[in-house]
């Protein structure tokens, strides 16, 4: 990898980085590795077609990354879907029967995203408080709700599936597992090890930031060092990286390995 543009990304400098990236894969455009780097850091910055365009390449120069490239392709178009989602065009896939909270929470989602801040928090007052609470533990502290800190998803977590970008309710889920960050890629696409309160179990992607924070011209932000909040129509809404809140405490999504809840 290009030390110029790692030195960059250190520092928070996302875009600055691309550019110096783009650079070196000119001068080595069969260095695969290389390749691998500029579409996780197109990634960062919501290049999805790029991003995209990269992986395909990679596949080319290198046929033994093509689980990586298959996988990806797949997180990838996901997040063409979550755009249309949060543009309030369509609505996500819901994993399971959709209850009648979920089916308030989700209209309130559209409205929210047409503008219509007013009418969305009265739906989604009704669909909190319809909503049952899923009490667990979260890495071995114990807690008697969670909920992801921004009131958009409440209960609920997404998630870029083999079929595509989902969101699922909490209550459909057993446990969650997690490792730590180990590449660029891991900061925007959280791997994670789902076991459904059914048990089936699910290898999945968890968007790490909120939805329109790898357009912001806030490297730290982009790159899910820290989380802000904003106010607007939609209300007041997260930008940067995912937090979820419980009774106790705050936790940030990166920080989370084991996430259980409990049965019955």
């Amino acid at each position: 990898m290009d030390a110029t543009a790692q030195t960059l990304l250190a520092r928070g400098e996302p875009a600055q980085a691309l550019q110096q990236l783009v650079q070196q894969v000119r001068r080595q455009p069969a260095d695969a590795a290389q390749r691998v780097f500029l579409f996780q850091l197109l990634a960062v910055l919501g290049q999805w077609s790029r991003a995209a365009d990269q992986l395909r390449a990679c596949g080319e120069l290198d046929g033994t990354m093509q689980p990586l490239v298959q996988t990806y392709l797949t997180v990838l178009q996901g997040e063409q879907t979550r755009a249309q989602v949060f543009a309030g065009t369509q609505l996500p896939h819901v994993i399971g029967e959709p209850a009648e909270w979920l089916a308030l929470h989700l209209q309130a989602l559209r409205l929210s995203a047409q503008g219509h801040g007013e009418q969305a928090s009265a739906l989604r007052a009704q669909a909190f408080e319809l909503a049952p609470a899923s009490a667990g533990a979260l890495d071995g502290e114990r807690f008697e709700w969670l909920s992801d800190a921004d009131t958009r998803f409440g209960p609920c977590i997404e998630l870029m599936l083999d079929s595509g970008y989902a969101w699922a309710p909490l209550q459909q889920i057993h446990q969650l597992r997690f490792e730590a960050p180990v590449d660029l890629r891991d900061t925007v696409w959280a791997p994670v090890s789902v076991l459904w309160r059914n048990g089936g179990q699910a290898l999945a992607y968890m968007p790490v930031r909120y939805p329109g924070s790898e357009h912001l011209d806030a490297g730290e932000l982009q790159l899910a060092r820290r989380t802000e909040w904003t106010q607007g129509a939609q209300g007041e809404i997260g930008l940067g990286q995912r937090m979820w809140s419980t009774d106790a405490r705050e936790v940030a999504l990166l920080d989370v390995r084991h996430l259980q809840f409990d049965l019955g």
